[in-house]
């Protein structure tokens, strides 16, 4: 595997020194990798911010053929990248081999966008015309849940309405990232995207730099904070998808033997590792004790395992910390409610856990109110909707939620008074390029996805111009 390289100014170039990536199925090293120094995140800012003049003066016609190339470059390599995701990520290669062709197809649906110029006003007195700007150099921080789908929610954006970026992934999944890289150098001029590797030590030093204009940031919210505060003294542009604590709330007309495996997935794609996963499951009392044993039945059907294996359906965790945080959630889950599926990592070695349910647990509770990030699903009793979405609102965050109801009428009235950035009505996490997507409370600032996020990488530019 590799050797895998940074790029900076259209170079394939070694890190001034290395890191190991580990494979969190066997907890070995999968590959060494380059890691920047600080010296070389300020060439790779001073690269991008030589090409920005004549990048964004191109016509859009010429950025936008550049996207569909690098679509191409992406996807022919599907298989190649895949296996690597699945190897520094976990998650199973049918997962993984979807998420490169997600990747490739968010950048062919940028292409397709246009940031045309508009007419405010055309009378005798004036004439108001408003158009977008590119901001200059964008730094675009990707975690490691989705290395690649979310690095494609922020690179052909910026891209198309033409900034140059600076690219960097997570410490712990850098390789798929790397490896695009190589394959993209030579589609756009030297220093329009540069890509960096680092251990976790150079987020700080981008959001600060003063050359960067805007930081998108996927992760945390705890980090998220700490970007916002690197970014206030040069008061530049941040979009940030912070954390969440999904709520699904599950009305007592649902057959469970329908809606738990629906809601199943929605906990625990991807081993739960993911921000708009249902976190929390409302379930009314009428059908509370089926819907547990539904979903209990499920978590002990599924396969853990090895993501390059045939037929697994959940990875491990992706990395030590998040493991153990998990194990010490599930831990406290025993004293706050009733595991009745999973409750132990489920092998020696690599980082898996048993997907688990946890039911006769209520809110207050750690699980229940804190953001696990794991395959772990607290399943509390309610009495009605309207309690449901008032507990469901009582969070700190407000990324996502579902109500599930074969009362659509009900459902989009529970829905409308849920506080989040986006609510799903009998699904959950159904995510698509032009639907824009965003948190609402601490779960995140600004928007991504559909035209409203392509503009966020813009500059509004007003001319009002008297005419007499």
């Amino acid at each position: 595997m590799g050797p895998f390289k940074l790029l900076i100014d259209g170079k394939l170039v070694d890190g001034d020194s290395t890191m190991s990536v580990i494979n969190p199925a066997n907890e070995e090293v999968l590959s060494e990798c380059p890691r920047a120094s600080k010296a070389q995140l300020d060439q790779a800012v001073a690269a991008a911010k030589a090409a920005f003049p004549a990048w964004s003066a191109k016509p859009i016609d010429e950025r936008r053929a550049a996207l569909l190339a690098m679509a191409d470059a992406i996807q022919n390599d599907l298989q190649n990248l895949a296996r690597i995701l699945t190897q520094e990520q976990g998650k199973p290669i049918g997962d993984a081999m979807g998420e490169v062709f997600g990747c490739a197809a968010f950048f062919r649906y940028f292409a397709s966008l246009d940031l045309p110029t508009k007419v405010i006003e055309d009378s005798a007195d004036k004439k108001v015309v408003a158009s977008r700007r590119p901001l200059g150099v964008v730094g675009a921080i990707v975690p490691w849940n989705f290395p690649l789908i979310l690095m494609a929610f922020k690179v052909p954006a910026a891209l198309l309405a033409g900034n140059t970026v600076i690219l960097k992934p997570a410490a712990t999944t850098p390789l798929a990232t790397l490896r695009i890289a190589e394959l993209v150098k030579d589609l756009a001029p030297a220093g329009v995207l540069n890509v960096i590797a680092d251990a976790n030590d150079l987020g700080g030093a981008i959001t600060a730099h003063p050359d960067i204009r805007k930081v998108s940031f996927t992760g945390s919210t705890e980090t998220g904070k700490k970007v916002m505060a690197g970014a206030a003294d040069a008061l530049k542009r941040v979009t940030l998808e912070l954390g969440g604590n999904d709520a699904a709330i599950v009305l007592a007309d649902n057959d469970p033997k329908e809606a738990a495996p629906k809601i199943f997935q929605g906990a625990f794609q991807n081993s739960g590792q993911v921000c708009i996963a249902i976190k929390r499951a409302y379930v009314h009392e009428s059908i509370y004790d089926e819907m547990c044993d539904e979903l209990a039945k499920l978590a002990k059907a599924a396969v853990v395992g090895d993501g390059l294996q045939q037929g697994v359906n959940l990875g491990p965790l992706q990395n030590k910390t998040q493991f153990e945080k998990v194990l010490g959630y599930i831990e406290s889950a025993k004293a706050d409610g009733k595991i009745i599926a999973g409750g132990a990592r489920a092998t020696e070695k690599g980082y898996f856990i048993q997907p688990t349910i946890v039911r006769d647990i209520t809110d207050g509770a750690k699980l229940v109110d804190e953001e696990q990030f794991g395959p772990v699903l607290p399943v509390i009793k309610i009495k009605d909707g309207m309690d449901a979405v008032a507990r469901a609102n009582n969070s700190e965050y407000g990324l996502g939620g579902s109500v599930w109801s074969k009362d659509l009428d009900k459902a989009w009235e529970l829905a409308s008074q849920m506080n989040t950035g986006t609510v799903w009505i009998n699904k959950h996490a159904d995510l698509a390029p032009n639907i824009p997507f965003g948190g609402a409370k601490l779960s995140g600032v600004g928007t991504e996805l559909g035209e409203e996020g392509l503009s966020e990488f813009t500059q509004m530019h007003v001319i009002n111009m008297a005419k007499a």
